[in-house]
């Protein structure tokens, strides 16, 4: 999408584009169950430790910051899940999320934006998840269940 706008200065019409905005959000694997976080901040609700890529961050680094920031775990064994892109999965804007499984160490204390924070066993996860990340985690569940049966 692509608006114009004109310079205060010159009165030269200047394109914008609106791009998506790049997060991540990591599945952390920890003491037999993942890791939640409760938003303090909208949209509320339960969701995966995740955020925005700051400029001239890698996703996989990115991924490592907002999880420590989020949760105080250190994490290791990063792998990637898949890419989530729909239009509408964030409500505030367009996001498009790489989303990460991860072993996570140390102990969980709810950091940054998350008011609580809680681990989950597989399936047993609240029904207000925030975003898309019930759909991540049905995905990643499924996942897991073909990994299994194949190994």
């Amino acid at each position: 999408m692509r608006n114009q706008l004109v310079c205060p200065d010159c009165g030269s019409i200047i394109s914008v584009y609106k791009n998506p905005l790049p997060t991540v959000d990591i599945i952390i694997k920890i003491q037999g169950g993942i890791v939640l976080i409760k938003r303090k901040n909208p949209p509320y609700g339960w969701a995966l430790p995740g955020g925005f890529i700051d400029y001239g961050e890698s996703a996989e680094n990115a991924a490592e910051r907002e999880a420590k920031e989020e949760t105080s775990l250190n994490i290791s064994d990063l792998k990637l899940l898949s890419v989530y892109s729909a239009p509408n999965r964030d409500p505030r804007f367009h996001t498009i999320s790489t989303v990460f499984v991860a072993i996570g160490t140390g102990i969980p204390r709810a950091g940054d934006d998350a008011a609580q924070i809680g681990v989950f066993e597989k399936g047993k996860f609240p029904s207000e998840l925030a975003f898309d990340h019930s759909k991540i985690l049905d995905d990643f569940l499924k996942a897991e269940r073909h990994t299994s049966q194949t190994s």
